[in-house]
């Protein structure tokens, strides 16, 4: 089916009792030539992009539990392409490009919103900085604008300027960055990608996967046996695990990333806002809630839950710059699995053994990277060359030491990014 204007219209004055299911249920094949382990945003996009650009339909994606389950679910919904370091810098760049037809393409909205970013500071030290990301991003194709103390006002008249620890001194403002509807985006690619052939198969878990002479053949699941010719390992903060199956060993922690939504309100945040002096950030839902998050819980774990003692921080970060937020009631609270490198950025690239390929390591970045993501990985896998925008993201780098991409500058200490 395809969603319109006119298929709402006569659905809602006939009772939507015509729609049809997003997408099949079918049973595993055999045999494909494509399996992509992970039922996240990044896997359903990789397997979309797979059959929109590359005509490879005998593709599955495996999913252990439900389509879209995992961080793709669990986040803060921030899009944006405000990074300064080549390897980063054109990589978001290219995925904020692909958001901004990602409607049009899917034929599905997901709610992409782009309400403008604006990442405050606090000090003359920080003020240069962030003229040098602004400047960078401008070399590189997008939009920055640098705000006095004024021009923040203007903006966000609800914040605390003059408070004596950390007054604000300006912002960075990110004019196309936004936020997307998080859910949305992963129902949006496996609809399309279901449309173009992909089996996703769901409530598959992937128990092993099998090698033979250096190549991999297939993998184990709940549900059986499968082969295939190429195998991608898309896991998010389980990839460490799923690749153990296959003896490798990822250079990657998991850690928690906890985040907040409190109830409806008012509309009374127009965009989305990072606070400069405490890992803070901000925006408001379309349903009126204010989504929210902070630092990593800063220890490793597996568990989808946060701890108090985060949350307590990320509760005093949120008074500090906008005291408004202690008249709000909080909803609830979740936890995603973050799989952080020692250089905070991401890998795309094949592994030792032939036709098994990595995608993970996404760190902050998972969900404003889905579709270049999903882009990239595709490209990999069916032309087993990387593609241009992200070449830097080599699995050797933290190896040889060649090509680290430290974003933050907080050297190889994973949760530090």
């Amino acid at each position: 089916m395809r969603y319109s204007a006119l298929k709402i219209l006569t659905q809602g004055l006939t009772g939507n009792k015509g729609w049809t299911p997003a997408w099949r249920q079918p049973e595993p094949k055999s045999d494909y030539d494509v399996l992509i382990i992970g039922g996240g945003g990044h896997g359903l996009a990789t397997a979309y992009y797979l059959a929109r650009t590359y005509g490879l339909t005998n593709v599955a994606v495996l999913e252990k539990g439900y389509l879209g389950g995992g961080n793709v679910g669990r986040n803060t919904t921030i899009v944006r392409a405000n990074y300064f370091l080549p390897g980063n810098s054109e990589f978001y760049s290219h995925s904020l490009k692909l958001w901004e037809g990602l409607e049009a393409d899917l034929n599905y909205n997901v709610m992409h919103s782009q309400r403008g970013l604006i990442n405050l500071f606090h000090s003359d030290g920080q003020r240069d900085a962030f003229a040098r990301r602004g400047n960078a991003m401008i070399n590189q194709g997008d939009d920055a604008e640098l705000l006095d103390r004024d021009g923040v006002r203007e903006y966000l008249p609800y914040l605390d300027f003059d408070n004596g620890r950390f007054p604000i001194y300006g912002g960075l403002y990110h004019p196309r960055g936004g936020t997307a509807r998080h859910d949305a985006v992963a129902w949006g690619y496996a609809r399309a990608a279901d449309q173009r052939g992909v089996d996703l198969i769901q409530n598959c878990e992937v128990t092993g996967i099998d090698i033979s002479g250096g190549k991999v053949t297939g993998v184990q699941t709940t549900r059986g046996a499968i082969r295939a010719k190429k195998v991608a390992i898309v896991t998010a903060g389980r990839s460490g695990q799923v690749a153990a199956m296959a003896g490798l060993r990822l250079p990657i922690e998991s850690h928690i990333l906890q985040a907040f939504v409190t109830e409806g309100l008012k509309p009374v945040i127009n965009h989305v806002v990072s606070f400069g002096m405490g890992h803070f950030y901000i925006s408001q839902s379309d349903k009126g809630g204010l989504v929210f998050g902070g630092d990593l819980d800063l220890y490793a774990s597996y568990a989808q839950r946060g701890n108090l003692p985060m949350a307590e921080h990320v509760m005093e970060a949120a008074m500090t710059l906008m005291p408004i937020i202690g008249r709000a009631k909080v909803l609830r609270s979740w936890g995603g699995i973050m799989d952080m490198t020692p250089d905070g950025s991401p890998i795309i690239d094949k592994t030792g053994i032939e036709g098994l390929y990595i995608d993970c390591g996404w760190n902050y970045g998972g969900f404003k990277a889905v579709p270049a993501s999903g882009d990239c990985l595709a490209h990999l896998i069916a032309t087993d060359k990387p593609h241009e925008v992200a070449k830097g993201f080599r699995l050797d780098r933290f190896r040889t030491g060649r090509g680290i991409i430290d974003e933050e500058g907080t050297g190889a200490q994973h949760n530090l990014h």
